[in-house]
């Protein structure tokens, strides 16, 4: 997996909007905080301020904008300004030649699972994390903390997490892998499929119903993606539904469970990121150990 280099003061990263569109304002405190406390050169992608329909502009429009960010050898890291729906209708016609030649970081989360996806299939790594619409946020400190140090090289050799009762015990390794699991699970038969066995792959998601949870959780287990894991780590499951025609009685946790019932590797229920306040970064295609015993959850960077 290729690692690209961390950045430092007066390094140049740009800032797009490869998915939904939102009001240019939004940004005021993200731009600042890259610009003013990180002390980087920022790019504004041309998406920032356009519209086209729910998206930041027009497919064409978002493409050509993480191109430009892509085969610019100045530009360090990428920055996805938000997610919300877009990047899965523009991932299959971006050349990542340039970003091969020149290696940056892509920094997101949501629907810019389907972007990490694309980069790890390509033996590029990436950052699950916070993106700069969210900085402004109330209660943010220590996600874009995270995101911070894991961008500058000064990332943690582990996180350590309050144990779980539905979690299962054990130790594994292997590179770490997802992200948005309504995204994984579209991505299904696609360019962007990643292929799991041997791997940690790490799953949340967002106002989704519970019924809808499970037929997704169902796929991974018909598609055969369940079985070949090294581990499992369950992230957050927020604003989760219920759907008066099809009720479930367990909650979003249970569910997961319920499908995990016969699996022999480590599984690791509520670790910190997704969309909550606290979401700590994860470097896709790292290598990876998790250890889940009775006492402790721990995620390890090898």
């Amino acid at each position: 997996m290729l690692q690209p280099p961390f950045l430092r003061p007066g390094d140049t990263v740009g800032v797009v909007a490869p998915a939904s569109r939102f009001s240019y304002d939004e940004l005021t405190t993200g731009l600042r905080i890259l610009r003013d406390d990180w002390q980087l050169r920022v790019i504004e992608g041309e998406s920032l301020r356009a519209a086209d329909g729910p998206f930041a502009g027009s497919d064409d429009l978002r493409r050509a904008d993480l191109q430009r960010m892509f085969d610019n050898p100045t530009v360090r890291a990428i920055f996805a300004a938000r997610g919300g729906y877009g990047c899965y209708r523009i991932v299959d016609d971006l050349d990542l030649t340039g970003l091969h030649r020149s290696p940056k970081w892509l920094v997101g989360f949501s629907d810019i699972t389907v972007l990490l996806s694309r980069l790890y299939k390509q033996g590029i790594q990436s950052l699950h994390g916070i993106m700069p619409r969210q900085f402004g946020n109330e209660g943010m400190g220590e996600s874009i903390d995270s995101l911070r140090q894991w961008l500058f090289g000064n990332g943690p050799n582990e996180y350590n997490v309050p144990t779980h009762p539905l979690n299962r015990h054990g130790l594994a390794s292997g590179r770490l892998v997802g992200g948005n699991l309504t995204m994984l699970c579209n991505s299904i038969g696609t360019p962007t499929d990643v292929e799991p066995e041997g791997a940690i792959l790490f799953i949340e998601d967002i106002d989704e119903t519970l019924f809808s949870l499970d037929r997704m959780m169902q796929q991974l287990r018909r598609s055969g993606r369940l079985a070949r894991l090294a581990g499992l780590v369950v992230g957050q499951f927020t604003d989760m539904r219920i759907n008066a025609s099809l009720p479930f009685d367990q909650d979003a946790f249970a569910i997961i469970a319920d499908v995990l019932s016969d699996v022999s590797y480590p599984v690791l229920f509520n670790f910190p990121a997704g969309h909550v306040d606290v979401n700590l970064t994860l470097p896709i295609g790292r290598a990876v150990t998790l250890d889940v015993t009775t006492d402790l959850a721990r995620l390890t960077f090898d």
